[in-house]
């Protein structure tokens, strides 16, 4: 025995007498926190498969707290694989630095390990039970066990940003419908006057169209004339395509409006905070779908290569 290598032999006739020889197996169970690990090794050799588990030990998440795990682990001779929970965002920089090491490194879903486990793995919470349970999986399903990959961070990251995608959408929607509660008082159905889409900076020219003329008030104070004047200046400024039609047709809506609420600062107010809050969440939007598009092309190319 040499370097924790441990040699058994076996007669192959039908090679003409191959030898070949079996390594102790080392499944290093990882339970990953915020700023540390708690690890556990777990040894058993062939054919016995007899189980040793090591007294746990932490690890910080440092360059040199990991640098000196992957060094303790190197010189453990044999095969090892580190096993550890993917869950939140801790474990991902764990996984990426021993990965780039050269260790071979599985991110588990945690459902698995305590499903194996018969919820052992949950009853009794500390981080030292944890990690010997996640090691025992690892020797129990070392054959079946798959490689954790930089394709992995970008699939999970992929996930994060849809969920985080789909969050923003509902809350915009939730301040738009706001929005529109608050110019029935102020300026009926001036939403159905504009069918532009929304920018990539996440403005829409309704939007912008009430910051700035937040009670039909704003539009029937001044003449025709004037309000085509105003009218171009806007889309000018907010780089919206000018239509004389376009500042006709909101003239005329204009006349047959009866708001509930007269002009006051208050009610200007609370149209413009609430087209602020709309629109810094609709750039949001379309900030995170920008970013899904891009991610979910960089997961197909890695994947064709």
């Amino acid at each position: 025995m040499s370097n924790g290598v441990v040699a058994f032999h076996y007669k192959d006739c039908s090679q003409g007498g191959l030898f070949i020889s079996a390594l102790n197996i080392y499944s290093v169970g990882l339970d990953v926190s915020s700023r540390s690990s708690m690890v556990a090794i777990a040894q058993t050799s062939l054919p016995s498969l007899q189980v040793k588990i090591g007294k746990p030990f932490s690890i910080a998440h440092t360059n040199e707290g990991l640098k000196e795990l992957i060094e303790r682990l190197r010189a453990l001779g044999g095969e090892s694989k580190i096993l550890m929970e993917h869950t939140g965002r801790y474990y991902e920089s764990v996984a990426m630095t021993l990965h780039n090491a050269g260790l071979f490194v599985s991110a588990i879903n945690p459902l698995l390990i305590k499903e194996d486990g018969n919820g052992e793995l949950r009853g009794v919470k500390t981080d030292k039970a944890d990690a010997r349970k996640i090691a025992e999986f690892g020797v129990k399903y070392w054959a079946k066990l798959r490689e954790y990959t930089p394709d992995d961070t970008i699939r999970y990251n992929l996930k994060t940003l849809n969920r985080q995608f789909q969050f923003y959408s509902e809350t915009r929607t939730a301040h738009t419908n706001n929005l529109i509660a608050l110019l029935e008082q102020t300026y009926p159905g001036v939403k159905a006057l504009f069918k532009s889409p929304v920018r990539e900076d996440g403005h829409q020219k309704w939007l912008d169209f009430v910051e700035t003329f937040w009670h039909v008030g704003c539009v029937r104070e001044l003449s025709l004339e004037e309000f085509i004047e105003q009218y171009r200046i806007f889309c000018k400024e907010r780089r919206y395509q000018f239509s004389t039609k376009k500042a006709a047709e909101i003239y005329s809506h204009a006349q047959q409006l009866i708001p509930l609420t007269p002009m006051s600062e208050t009610s200007k107010l609370l149209v413009q905070e609430a087209v602020n809050q709309v629109n810094t969440i609709s750039r949001t939007v379309e900030t995170l779908r920008g970013e899904t598009q891009n991610s979910y092309k960089r997961c197909m190319k890695r994947q064709k290569i």
